[in-house]
């Protein structure tokens, strides 16, 4: 008996529909996705995107696209242009909502003079390491700094002049004044400003005292009129934090609600783990289709529609877990195989001569781009006498379930004929020809007699070959969580195979006409695309994934059990 019951809302849109059933912030939604300028996007940034932009779209409001660019030590535009590129290309548009938190650094620093005013924040001289050392732990409660007494007229002037640049960097810090002695450690009087004599990419020299992220987060949030603040789950032991300066101030206030980040096996997501791996030359950059950068698998042929499915499709959760890499590649290829066309290529490729098929003769077959969309249509492929087969298609001596091409054994050629293989040439022992012939009577693939083959094979004709060289990506890692591993360095469980590359390819003429990253499948192959390497000299794929799908027969096979 099939279920009619409306599926469960994730908790997020629980709460929503709550504030909009009582009219909290006057039944809207207005959500934003904050990166930090410092590094690229990666999938699971992606999850954040999707969840913050397609609850917005859901709900008919708004989001915003802001950058949190308060630290000018790590900040680049060309993060930025990154950012913004990925944001585009997995289908969501911020419209004119485009922000950097530096928009609101005037404002902010107001904000920190009202709660100087209030006894609620304090310049502190002391260094960094005094700080922490100060600040206890989660079994020992902080001790107050020597200058947490300090009159509001001193708090003010020294503020002041840290603005002015007085003083040098880490000299001294503004404080929120709240509980040393607070059992979360984030509300042990945190830092709001440092000291950075910096050049800002948006405010140029204008500031050398540059807010911190807790202070700066909550109140981005307020000026903007956010409605739901969707964080990762790294922020809730931050909540209180970012309500208290809100309710201190008196001002707006957004509910934040955090959700868990997305882990992947068989890769790392820590950005400080990718660029090691970026800087020590293990990946080619930050678009490496090994890597889970949204560069890296637009390069490898990820679709769209594929990432922002397996986003949805892995739920929102409020325990941080991690998802199998194979439930992420059979997202991929249930799209690609709706949308890509298909061609004949041949990776490893082997000589053969039809014997019974005329040398000047060439054919043209009509081949299926793609038979799970019947609009786009047919296209031709040349058959001539000397074509080239897969390696891996012939065996001379076969085993029992080996049903492709042996000495004596008729298969069928894609779309063309029946072939029986007659004889293998050899040279210094190694197969470098097959010598055949065809069954005219089955032009176009079909046997008038009803006869049937076990096998039917892709090929490619040699004087219509193009070159191509294919580079097969596999997973970067041998491990599934290679973070968890006692005793080994991540770098050191990097996958051997995890990039292959094959320089002596052949594949249909139709391939020519393909653009960078345009997605395809070579039949019996796998998915592919073509590498933005491509010149009209050298053709160059990638392979996306390979057609076998683990996670499909893992899910029958659930089905059965049920």
């Amino acid at each position: 008996m099939v279920s009619t019951a409306t599926p469960s809302k994730d908790f997020i849109r629980q709460i929503i529909d709550e504030d909009n059933r009582t009219g909290k912030y006057g039944g809207g939604v207005h959500t934003r996705f904050p990166p930090e300028p410092n590094g690229f996007l990666h999938i699971g940034h992606a999850k954040a995107i999707c969840v913050n932009f397609g609850i917005a779209e859901e709900y008919g409001g708004k989001y915003n696209l802001r950058f949190d660019d308060t630290n000018p030590l790590k900040e680049e535009d060309i993060y930025i242009k990154s950012i913004m590129d990925d944001i585009k290309w997995l289908g969501f548009d911020w419209e004119d909502r485009l922000y950097y938190g530096s928009d609101y650094f005037d404002q902010m620093y107001d904000y920190a003079v009202d709660l100087v005013k209030k006894g609620k924040a304090y310049v502190d001289d002391l260094s960094a390491e005094e700080i922490k050392e100060l600040r206890g732990n989660v079994t020992t409660p902080g001790k107050d700094s020597p200058y947490r007494e300090r009159s509001v007229e001193e708090n003010l002037d020294l503020f002041n002049r840290m603005k002015a640049g007085e003083f040098a960097d880490g000299e001294k810090v503004l404080r929120a004044k709240i509980d040393m002695a607070h059992p979360n450690m984030n509300m042990r009087d945190p830092i709001m400003y440092r000291i950075l004599h910096a050049t800002h990419h948006n405010t140029g020299d204008k500031w050398c005292i540059y807010p911190m992220y807790d202070w700066a987060h909550g109140l981005e949030d307020s000026i903007e009129g956010i409605t739901h603040s969707l964080c990762s789950l790294e922020f809730e032991n931050h909540r209180p934090l970012y309500d208290w300066f809100l309710i201190e101030l008196g001002v707006y206030r957004p509910i934040q609600i955090e959700f868990a980040r997305l882990n992947l096996t068989y890769t790392v997501m820590s950005k400080r783990k990718l660029l090691e791996l970026v800087k020590g030359g293990l990946v080619s950059g930050w678009d490496d289709p090994r890597l889970p950068t949204i560069r890296g698998m637009k390069k490898r042929g990820y679709s769209t529609a594929s990432i922002r499915n397996f986003c949805d499709r892995i739920g929102i959760a409020k325990v941080n877990s991690t998802v199998d890499i194979e439930f992420l590649e059979h997202c991929v290829r249930d799209d690609l195989n709706k949308t890509s066309p298909r061609f004949m290529g041949v990776l490893n490729p082997l000589k053969m001569v039809i014997e019974n098929y005329p040398e000047d003769k060439v054919e043209e077959f009509e081949a299926i781009n793609n038979p799970e969309d019947e609009s786009a249509g047919t296209r031709k492929v040349p058959f001539s006498r000397v074509l080239y087969i897969e390696r891996d298609d012939f065996m001379e001596d076969p085993p029992k379930k080996f049903y492709r091409l042996a000495p004596g054994r008729e298969v069928r050629f894609r779309y063309a004929y029946f072939v029986t293989c007659k004889e293998a040439v050899k040279e210094n022992g190694e197969i470098v020809e097959l010598r055949c012939t065809i069954d005219p009577e089955t032009h176009g693939g079909n046997a008038p007699d009803g006869r049937k083959v076990k096998s039917t094979l892709h090929w490619v004709s040699e004087s219509h070959a193009l070159d191509a060289e294919v580079r097969l990506y596999d997973r970067l890692f041998t491990v599934p969580d290679p973070l968890g591993q006692k005793d080994a360095d991540f770098k050191d469980l990097i996958n051997p195979d995890s990039l292959r590359i094959l320089t002596s390819c052949k594949v249909e003429p139709a391939v020519r006409d393909l653009k960078a990253f345009d997605r395809f499948q070579f039949e019996r192959l796998g998915y592919f695309c073509v590498d933005p390497d491509t010149t009209e000299e050298n053709i160059v794929l990638n392979r996306t994934v390979e057609l076998r799908d683990p996670w499909a027969k893992i899910q029958k096979q659930q089905q059965r059990k049920k």
